[in-house]
């Protein structure tokens, strides 16, 4: 069965060659012009991947992220200018799962999608270790299914996987890089700002007090390390 990508921008030109290069390699790709737009093709549409521009009149990208948000866990890239930091940081904190700065090629287009969707499938449960626990929280790999505290905590497929690959290093001082490419793939490894929105939400969800955590500890200058 193939993907359907939902491509969202202003500029027909960029629109044109992101749904062309989609469809040479198999996709089907569905086309807006802006973020209203997405929303209606969204509620109408099964929607496996959703490209959003930042940009754009009417509704932005950061908007139409949000309100998918609300109800569904597709996979969104957001499409952002150079040099654009804070709107990377603030796609994260709503939701988006990936970034790519304009203007960007067909390989590195093709392969941040195909990274995406792969960290979007679960991962297949290790049949020698199906159930993790460190302190009070317990993972059921098999499952996907995390409690904290006797609490069932809802998690995105790469929050899980974030969360499993550090408690099963619990004590050990991962690098930003290694979490990177253990977690998001090899395709990536300088994302820091990924690390740092995504391990404040698994904070607000895990921890007691995320202000002042006793699990997920930070290594300031070299990464991150779960609590024994």
């Amino acid at each position: 069965m193939s993907i359907t990508v939902l491509v969202v921008d202003d500029e027909k030109s960029l629109r044109d060659f992101v749904r062309r290069n989609l469809e040479a390699r198999g996709y089907k790709a569905i086309c807006a012009a802006n973020g209203l737009e997405a929303l209606a093709i969204f509620e109408h549409e099964h929607i496996d991947l959703a490209i959003l521009d930042i940009m754009m009149p009417h509704m932005d990208g950061l908007e139409a992220t949000r309100r998918m948000r609300e109800s569904s866990t597709v996979p969104i890239i957001i499409l952002t200018a150079m040099g654009e930091e804070t709107d990377k940081v603030r796609a994260f904190d709503l939701g988006a799962d990936d970034y790519l700065t304009k203007p960007f090629g067909v390989g590195e287009l093709m392969g941040r999608i195909k990274a995406v969707m792969r960290r979007a499938q679960w991962a297949e449960p290790s049949p020698n270790r199906e159930r993790i626990s460190r302190g009070e929280i317990n993972v059921d790999l098999a499952r996907h299914e995390v409690s904290v505290r006797g609490r069932s905590v809802g998690l995105t497929p790469i929050e899980f996987d974030l969360l499993v690959h550090l408690m099963r290093h619990a004590g050990k001082v991962l690098s930003h890089h290694d979490i990177l490419r253990s977690v998001w793939g090899p395709e990536y490894g300088n994302e820091v700002e990924y690390l740092r929105v995504y391990m404040g939400r698994l904070r607000q969800r895990i921890e007691p007090d995320p202000l002042k955590p006793c699990y997920i500890l930070t290594e300031r200058g070299v990464g991150y390390r779960f609590s024994e």
